[in-house]
């Protein structure tokens, strides 16, 4: 069954793990109903989370009910402690790549114009390519765009529009794998395989790793760059109980 479990995660395309989920998301948060673990997303608590990873299966990652990882947790307090996401009167929202355990959650909210965007998921509101972005100049007061940057071709270029179709004064948060123990982002154009990439840059489908230089490339995009450590201001007991990330920065990206 574990291998069974294993197989859909990795082999089965994205899309369609999408439309499999929502019968699954019904049933499961039941099976694993308990009070060791809390999903911060949707208040539900569980007796054990299930496994999830592509090179390396993690114990108690994903959460039944919202489908959240560890780094959607974080981020879901992050905006809650540390932005006006939540509470500020109005703000146009480009999401892209949309992660599904928040996607209806910002849809319904009442003070955001929200849109989606990606090359293939079916969540995407307007299909598009990163590198050329159709929309115009200051278009957007938030841009989320996770874990897009290693599948691209050119990362900078990407960065470069994110930051032309964010307004002045606004921010984005766009995290990416980040291997901490690279000083310096590693890309090989000769790694071609889907093997290969699983093994040198932790998945199938990403065509780099980056490292700890990643917020410099965000400067050099020309974003303000503030790094935060949610996980210290929460503290160990509660970062254990959400099963947040043991270390993994919010880089949040302003625009001047």
């Amino acid at each position: 069954m574990r291998n069974l479990y294993h197989f859909i995660l990795t082999r089965v395309p994205r899309p369609i793990l999408i439309r499999l989920s929502y019968l699954f998301n019904k049933i499961a948060p039941l099976i694993y109903a308990g009070n060791r673990f809390e999903d911060p997303i949707d208040g539900r608590k569980y007796r054990k989370l299930l496994p999830y990873g592509a090179l390396v299966m993690r114990e108690n990652v994903l959460a039944p009910g919202s489908l959240s990882l560890e780094r959607h947790r974080l981020l879901w307090l992050y905006l809650q402690k540390k932005t006006n996401f939540f509470t500020a009167p109005k703000l146009k929202v480009l999401h892209i790549a949309p992660e599904q355990c928040f996607y209806k959650r910002f849809r319904n909210q009442s003070n955001l114009e929200y849109l989606t965007g990606d090359i293939e998921s079916p969540l995407a509101d307007v299909k598009f390519d990163l590198h050329q972005a159709p929309f115009e100049d200051n278009s957007f007061d938030v841009i989320f765009c996770n874990h897009v940057l290693e599948h691209v071709d050119d990362y900078m270029q990407c960065m470069r529009e994110l930051k032309r179709i964010m307004k002045p004064g606004g921010w984005g948060i766009f995290q990416v794998p980040i291997d901490y123990q690279r000083s310096t982002t590693y890309e090989d154009k000769s790694i071609t395989s889907e093997e290969d990439r699983l093994i040198h840059y932790w998945q199938k489908d990403h065509v780099r790793l980056f490292g700890n230089d990643y917020p410099q490339h965000l400067r050099n995009a020309g974003f303000e760059v503030v790094e935060e450590h949610l996980q210290k201001e929460i503290g160990q007991l509660l970062s254990n109980r959400y099963r947040l990330p043991d270390y993994e920065p919010i880089y949040l990206c302003k625009k001047s």
